[in-house]
């Protein structure tokens, strides 16, 4: 599965953006979804997955009532829908694919990663 992230760009604090993360292949809907980020000098951090019927979804607090994760299996896609979006959601965003649902901190649980698309979000 490659993954391939877009979306990003500039805003204002308030403002709003959809990334989409595209994946090809045919066993996307076989895989939970995952959006990570990184803000610069910090370390990658969780923000949000969805399992692979979209039964279940899970948000950071920072993120939860801003963020919202969907999927299109028909599309091979996962979305991240970003609200009211302030300068600390400054990153680059990563959408990642993992064979089990759930969050981890081991590497080896995400088996694919996009290359990231960059976030800022000026005051």
């Amino acid at each position: 599965v490659q993954l391939q992230a877009s979306g990003g760009g500039s805003v204002q604090a308030g403002d709003s953006l959809r990334l989409p993360c595209a994946a090809s292949g045919r066993t996307f809907s076989s895989y939970a979804m995952n959006w990570f980020r990184q803000a610069p000098g910090k370390e990658r951090e969780f923000v949000a997955d969805i399992s692979r019927s979209a039964g279940s979804t899970y948000y950071a607090e920072s993120v939860k009532g801003r963020f919202t994760i969907s999927r299109d299996n028909g599309k091979n896609t996962v979305y991240l829908q970003m609200n009211s979006l302030k300068p600390e959601d400054t990153a680059v965003y990563y959408c990642a694919a993992s064979g089990a649902y759930g969050r981890s901190t081991a590497g080896w649980f995400y088996d694919y990663w996009g290359q990231g698309t960059l976030v800022t979000v000026s005051s």
